[in-house]
């Protein structure tokens, strides 16, 4: 779905990359993450397919462009234009001190849903977002399963008796 060589101007003076799938992917500081994405809105970019959040605790080495200084985590935004035919990524490092960046929800509307269970679950926090409370875990569920970081069992599993195969 991409065409080629496409401009993406809300990208000019960001570190990019090509991947397959998409026009480019932009690895942008946070501090213009939502300016950037405000731009690509009013490129036609009519629709945020994906909000989710990367925990690089235990990654080791991972390429990042020249200048991007990699964090511990990461945002990644899927836009899609329909009119033009292609999609966008866009990746923002984060802290592990301040894993917190704004919210779309202004923008999309749809992003409501996938920034809360970003963070629920890796616990990355979006500035602006209007209820930003768990969507998956109970409130009073400590910490957040998908870090790296995150201890695992605790919760015992209980199965029912069934017959085994044959």
């Amino acid at each position: 779905m991409t065409t080629e060589n496409p401009t993406i101007e809300a990208f000019e003076g960001f570190a990019t990359v090509a991947s397959p799938g998409v026009a480019a992917v932009a690895f942008i500081p946070r501090e213009h993450y939502k300016s950037v994405v405000a731009a690509l809105k009013a490129d036609a970019f009519e629709m945020a397919s994906d909000v989710c959040g990367v925990d690089y605790l235990i990654a080791g080495a991972r390429t990042l462009p020249e200048g991007v200084k990699p964090e511990r985590f990461e945002v990644v935004t899927s836009l899609l234009s329909m009119s033009r035919r292609i999609r966008v990524r866009i990746r923002v490092q984060l802290p592990d001190a301040d894993p917190t960046v704004d919210s779309l929800f202004d923008l999309y509307p749809g992003t409501e849903a996938m920034e809360r269970e970003t963070f629920d679950l890796v616990g990355i926090r979006f500035a602006g977002h209007p209820d930003l409370s768990r969507i998956l875990l109970p409130e009073e569920w400590e910490g957040h399963p998908l870090r790296k970081d995150y201890g695992i069992g605790g919760v015992p599993v209980q199965f029912k008796s069934t017959p085994g195969p044959r």
